[in-house]
């Protein structure tokens, strides 16, 4: 073949052949290498555990958060019973049931009424409803002022409580006993305040912890009636709210008459309006009332 003439292709001696051969295996299992090392790699990382526990990505203990821990922006915790409150469903997320329906809401009311308010302005706006005097007694002339912002109407307040004083079943089947609705600007011997729970615990003083914001007191010639109490009645107390009403102003009412408390006479047997049943009924029957239906007074063991 004439001198510098190609034909495009290269002879190499088997020696040299082999080398080549040698290096191509070699780039090709580096390459495969690196692919399967960066596969693993990623694999780790996804299966490393977050912050719920476990180990962190790079080998060192994630730190551990409690079940009962606080989420950020606050306690999810209920109010009562230490539940916690299920999370609120994602926006658009459709409900098999719509709000406010019973299997929505599992046997619940469907339209509940709006709950209590803790805490109110402080201020009192009085009735301006006036009455007759009720019993046979020396008449002790009252008025009932409710909390501003409480949703109680004063005067409604005011006829149910002069029903109450007027009972057959009340402080006026003692012939000593008589009460009067007075009107506006007229003097009274006692108050009726209705107020919210923060106010109810301010006015009574109250420092035992299960009674704060649950209670309801007398203080001096003020008979201070908790708004919670008077819309929701007592968890203790087997009857209706109106029932409960009634047991809250005979009690008080008679704390304003000079009784003082009583406790549970024996098993069965109706409580004593002045018992504090609140606290538990001690095998007694829920009660709202001093007198039965046939005039006997309801007592029970003086409280020492």
């Amino acid at each position: 073949m004439p001198a510098g003439h190609s034909t495009g292709r290269s002879r190499l001696s088997p020696r040299a052949q082999r080398r080549a051969e040698r290096r191509k295996r070699l780039r090709r299992t580096i390459i495969l290498g690196s692919a399967a090392l960066v596969a693993v790699s990623a694999t780790a990382y996804a299966m490393a555990p977050g912050e719920d526990g476990g180990t962190a990505a790079d080998g060192r203990p994630a730190a551990a958060r409690p079940d009962d821990a606080e989420p950020a922006g606050g306690s999810d915790t209920a109010a009562q019973g230490g539940r916690r409150s299920p999370a609120p469903p994602p926006s658009g997320a459709h409900s098999p049931h719509p709000p406010g329906s019973p299997a929505a809401t599992t046997g619940a009311p469907a339209s509940p009424a709006a709950p209590v308010p803790a805490s109110g302005t402080g201020a009192f706006k009085a009735s301006a409803a006036a009455g007759a005097a009720k019993g046979k007694g020396t008449v002790r002339r009252w008025r009932i002022e409710v909390e501003e912002g409480s949703g109680v109407d004063p005067d409604s307040a005011a006829r149910s409580v002069e029903a109450i004083l007027a009972d057959p079943r009340g402080w006026t089947r003692d012939p000593a006993y008589a009460f009067q609705l007075a009107g506006p600007g007229q003097p009274v011997d006692f108050t009726v305040k209705i107020a919210t729970p923060t106010t109810t615990d301010r006015l009574c003083e109250v420092v035992t912890p299960e009674l704060i914001g649950e209670t309801n007191c007398r203080a001096g010639h003020t008979v201070v009636v908790n708004l919670k109490r008077w819309q929701e009645g007592s968890p203790q107390f087997s009857g209706t709210v109106e029932e409960y009403r009634a047991l809250i102003v005979n009690h008080e009412v008679g704390h304003e008459l000079g009784h003082e408390h009583e406790t549970c006479p024996g098993p069965g047997q109706p409580a004593p309006a002045m018992m504090q049943q609140i606290k538990g009924l001690l095998g007694c029957k829920s009660n709202a009332w001093p007198y039965d239906v046939n005039g006997t007074y309801l007592s029970g063991p003086h409280v020492p």
